[in-house]
């Protein structure tokens, strides 16, 4: 598999949301393929020494999410059907979690709401120029 997955148990993220953040990035970035295989349940479990109960949780929430489909006997792939709205759902699902951490972050040392709307602001004029 071309993809490599890790996971960091101390970040506070639990590691089953870890595991669905990346393959939704890689997805979204075009690494994950439409119709590549994901590995097993067991081979992902032991390629991060975690529990395959977590990994089965990560897939049935991709599956669920529309990113992956699991076919019994053969394993689990990237979507085929409706890839272009698969990698647009995930790279927002990417982008919305870097948000949330970015304002849960500004939150935690004291910023205000309107402190933080101002950075906001300020990032997309910085990002985005040439669209305002």
């Amino acid at each position: 598999m071309p993809v490599v997955l890790t996971v960091d148990p101390r970040s506070g993220v639990p590691i089953y949301l870890q595991v669905i953040e990346q393959v939704k990035r890689s997805v979204a970035l075009g690494i994950l393929a439409a119709g590549e295989q994901l590995p097993t349940v067991k081979q992902l479990a032991l390629d991060l020494t975690i529990n395959p109960n977590t990994v089965a949780k990560a897939y049935r929430e991709l599956e669920r999410d529309g990113v992956i489909e699991t076919s019994p006997g053969r394993g689990s792939f990237v979507k085929s059907n409706g890839v272009a709205d698969t990698t647009k759902s995930a790279a927002r699902d990417v982008a919305r979690d870097a948000f949330d951490a970015a304002i849960r972050e500004a939150k935690s040392i004291g910023l205000g709401i309107a402190d933080v709307r101002t950075l906001v602001a300020e990032s997309i004029s910085r990002w985005f120029t040439e669209e305002l």
